[in-house]
């Protein structure tokens, strides 16, 4: 079902693997992830708008990668046409992710974004008449997105500070659109494994970012209480990689992505918190290496909100396989509360790292032997 070019990559199991071409494309979100969250910039203190800003921009950068994603899932294309469409959607990213420190002053945002989803229009377009499963699928997405690709149109011509609000508004109908054809999407369910996969990749993405964001705030020859504060604010990270590996190994939602529209879209706000949680992690260490002796109050609600989102959104994520249990419940409570008052109580740089270090590893191992557990007993009953 779809369009058949040289055959996706598969394992020994038959499988559907990332291609060459998308791991091509997810380069480019690289560089657009760090432009958004170099916006912030260096100041501890930022205001709520530029904390607003950056959000809604790696909604748009990780909506525009996403469609990409759910188009290769769906579809088996890897022809000539294909890669060629897909390099031109590369421009439009690179587009993208030139205008993000100018945006909404530079038009170079929306035409890249124009571009990425024009490129996608034209893919379901050429997938349209191959089947009627695909008709009706390719439908709802045209009629969709092509609606919030018009409003980026005209979003082109308004007048500078108009430009947000269409935007959003071409957004939310973009959003919406999968839940309102969820009925008829959800009978031509995403592949279980690619789809995973490839969100996946592109939160380890995220991740490496948020690692450059901390490695860059280390300065050149560092001191030994530097290497310590980078070696504590690293394990916050390493913790977060631990518990989404562990999770996503543990193929605990498999059956049950259906359209995947659940799965993908609390992988936004976990995925705009961990480049948050990236970024305040190095101002911390640069306020170290100024030798503060108090963390501001934005930084630390910054901390606590990004971490907060994580857990929040790793118990939604199990609630898509299974009802949490009163023990997974304890675990996400342990998560919360422990972060909320560290962060609320401890001033202290060095010393707030410290505890939210040994708060998030002591999560991660207890969360990581509950989803072991959770797998053996699975695998257990459908033995």
């Amino acid at each position: 079902m779809g369009i058949r070019g040289e055959a996706p990559q598969t394992d020994d199991a038959g499988h559907r693997h990332a291609t060459w071409l998308e791991l091509f494309l997810d380069l480019i979100f690289v560089y657009a992830l760090a432009a958004v969250v170099a916006r912030l910039g260096d100041d501890p203190t930022p205001p709520p708008t530029a904390v607003l800003a950056v959000i809604g921009l790696f909604v748009v950068i990780q909506w525009a990668w996403v469609g990409q994603v759910y188009y290769d899932t769906r579809f088996d294309p890897d022809d000539a046409l294909h890669r060629l469409l897909v390099l031109v959607a590369l421009v439009g990213a690179g587009a993208m992710t030139l205008g993000v420190d100018e945006v909404p002053e530079s038009v170079l945002l929306p035409v890249g974004y124009l571009i990425v989803r024009g490129v996608l229009l034209l893919l379901y377009l050429r997938a349209r008449p191959t089947s009627p499963m695909a008709r009706m699928v390719t439908t709802i997405y045209l009629i969709g997105f092509g609606t919030g690709w018009l409003i980026w149109l005209v979003s082109l011509a308004a007048p500078t500070e108009l430009r947000p609000v269409l935007w959003i508004v071409a957004m939310v109908i973009e959003l919406a659109t999968p839940w309102v054809g969820a009925r008829w999407l959800n009978r031509w369910p995403v592949d279980n494994r690619h789809l995973p996969e490839r969100i996946g990749q592109f939160t380890i993405i995220v991740l490496g970012s948020a690692l450059a964001g901390l490695l860059f705030a280390v300065p050149d020859h560092p001191r030994p209480n530097m290497i310590l504060t980078a070696g504590l604010a690293f394990l916050i990270p390493a913790a977060v990689w631990w518990v989404y590996t562990t999770f996503v190994t543990t193929r605990l939602t498999q059956s049950r992505l259906r359209g995947g529209q659940a799965y993908s879209y609390l992988h936004i706000p976990l995925g705009g918190a961990l480049l948050l949680l990236g970024w305040a992690l190095g101002q911390v260490v640069r306020l170290v290496d100024d030798d503060a002796t108090r963390l501001p109050l934005e930084l630390r609600l910054l901390l606590a909100a990004s971490m907060v989102v994580w857990t929040l959104c790793g118990l939604a994520l199990y609630w898509l396989w299974t009802r949490p249990n009163t023990a997974r419940l304890a675990i996400a409570a342990y998560g919360v509360v422990s972060v909320c008052v560290i962060t609320s109580t401890v001033h202290e740089p060095r010393l707030m790292l410290a505890l939210l270090a040994a708060a998030i590893v002591g999560y991660a191992v207890l969360l990581s032997r509950r989803l072991a557990r959770a797998r053996e007993s699975r695998e257990a009953s459908e033995g």
